[in-house]
């Protein structure tokens, strides 16, 4: 059979760094073909460098497409190709119907003029085919992220895409959206379309790929056929060494209630007669790792958001407690002050600011302890973004770097850094491993696992379950807004913490 892509010897540099060695792809037609690799491996710049966001010249190396030599200026010519990406930030316009994002820059019109009852007609024949129940007319903005991508998608088939390209599609999704994406891959793959999926969630890899590539600091390492694809290889060939445990070893050193939240109501900001938060108490003890479970739309994040500052909601009441005492958290001054900080699960919108350097966003949530007399020293700040990079490990250079030219994983960190620099008693961490690689998440676990030896409390809100079971002491399960449910590292499960959900579903306040 011959290939429908084969990219030959592709190497790309940019300024002090080789992003790519001498990468060898090739993709069989109606496969789908999964690329692996830690962050910063090289696989997204791979990929820019087959749909033309790098254009010919500016690598190295051959791309043969359909049996012919590819030189795609820009992504136009790649998809006049039929080769169509979605990338993980999604290219979508919010305040736009789905009608006018699937036919953006590829209008139904004729002599200029965009003919929308034919335009109405596709869409809603191309939301058919993704298995979407939506109106044409629907504002995406409107939409849940799981939506939102299957409209990606439907905009790729309204090009007459032959290969798609999916980078990370199910990283922001819950597990019921993630699961009708995969189930939507093999239906394409039925119809003949050929996929390159990117992704961290090797159990994901493992149920749609037919062969995988993995790339290691910039290099093509193996390509497995499903018949040898594991985890435990797959890990192996990622990080170039075995993984035998996927969570470090850590024995709690558990001490006294340090943090408590008593009867804590939140109404939403918008929806007056809609309550997020219903009397939700939880306490957590020093040296502990407490895990916050629960389906998307529980109101996890709404319960972090709101203590931390009341950075989410209205009308909120209820206690918090350190150290037995009551203490102001409405404003963020006043929550980090109390000793709380809070890791956001979207660093890149909320967590970071993308063109400053490592060395202010470092110092960002904490400029007093950089200054002397109200005036700024740069050579504190330096002294100490350097003592972080060095104690989390960050891999860059220096510390003038960028943030927005870092891997997802050492993006983390640096906002890990942030919050570590206001000397918190309670690190709220969400979704805190959301689309890092399998090394990078190890190391984020170290972190917590040391946070929790110096006597501090992490609470872990995660949407993957082995992650809360694998860390956590102690796990609440959250829904509808209610905890519902406290569970012991002894006591949890998988099967137990959706019992907990299910049982509760309906039920009042």
């Amino acid at each position: 059979m011959t290939a429908l892509l084969e990219m030959r010897g592709i190497s790309k540099v940019f300024p002090g760094v080789r992003a790519l060695d001498n990468v060898t792809l090739t993709v069989e037609p109606g496969e789908i073909h999964a690329i692996c690799g830690e962050n910063g491996a090289g696989k997204s710049t791979l990929m820019k460098v087959l749909s033309g966001v790098y254009p010919h010249g500016s690598y190295e190396g051959e791309i043969f497409y359909d049996g012919k030599l590819l030189q795609c200026r820009n992504i136009r010519d790649s998809e006049d190709h039929g080769i169509i990406i979605i990338h993980q930030e999604l290219a979508l316009v919010p305040l736009l119907s789905i009608a006018e994002n699937l036919f953006l820059g590829n209008e139904v019109a004729s002599n200029g003029v965009v003919n929308w009852p034919q335009a109405f007609q596709r869409t809603s024949e191309l939301l058919a085919k993704v298995g979407l129940n939506e109106a044409p007319t629907t504002q995406v903005g409107k939409l849940g992220v799981g939506k939102q991508q299957l409209i990606e998608i439907a905009k790729a088939l309204a090009k007459d895409v032959k290969l798609l390209i999916l980078d990370e599609p199910t990283a922001a999704l819950q597990e019921n959206d993630s699961q009708k994406l995969l189930d939507l891959m093999l239906e394409l793959k039925a119809q003949g379309v050929t996929q390159i999926i990117i992704s961290h969630k090797l159990n994901e890899i493992g149920r749609v790929a037919d062969r995988i590539t993995i790339i290691r600091d910039g290099g093509t390492v193996s390509t497995l056929d499903k018949a040898e694809i594991s985890e435990e290889r797959i890990i192996r060939d990622m990080v170039g060494r075995d993984m035998a445990n996927r969570y470090p070893a850590r024995t709690p050193q558990i001490g006294e209630v340090l943090m408590q939240v008593e009867g804590w109501n939140v109404w939403h900001p918008e929806q007056k007669d809609r309550q997020m938060i219903r009397d939700a108490g939880f306490q957590v003890r020093r040296g502990e790792i407490v895990g916050i479970a629960g389906l998307m739309g529980a109101g996890r994040t709404e319960l972090a958001m709101s203590l931390f500052g009341r950075s989410y909601g209205r009308e909120i009441s209820g206690s918090v407690k350190m150290n037995g005492k009551v203490v102001d958290t409405s404003s963020v001054d006043r929550a980090i002050a109390a000793g709380l900080a809070y890791v956001t699960e979207d660093r890149k919108e909320l967590g970071l600011v993308l063109d400053e350097p490592i060395v202010r966003n470092i110092t960002l949530a904490n400029l007093l302890g950089v200054s002397k007399n109200g005036v700024l020293s740069h050579q504190r700040e330096q002294q100490v973004a350097e003592q972080y990079r060095r104690a989390m490990n960050i891999r860059t250079p220096d510390v003038m770097q960028k943030v927005v030219n870092l891997s997802g994983g050492n993006q983390q960190k640096v906002v890990l850094s942030k919050w570590l620099f206001t000397d918190p008693q309670v690190l709220i961490l969400d979704e805190p491993t959301r689309g890092i690689d399998v090394g990078a998440k190890f190391e984020i676990y170290g972190i917590m696992n040391d946070l929790a030896a110096q006597g501090r409390g992490v609470v872990m809100i995660s949407s993957e379950m082995p992650e809360l079971l694998g860390m956590c002491d102690r796990i609440y399960v959250m829904n509808e807004g209610r905890i519902v449910g406290e569970l012991t590292r002894e006591e949890a499960s998988q099967e137990r913490i959706m019992a907990l959900i299910l049982q509760s579903e309906g039920k009042a306040a």
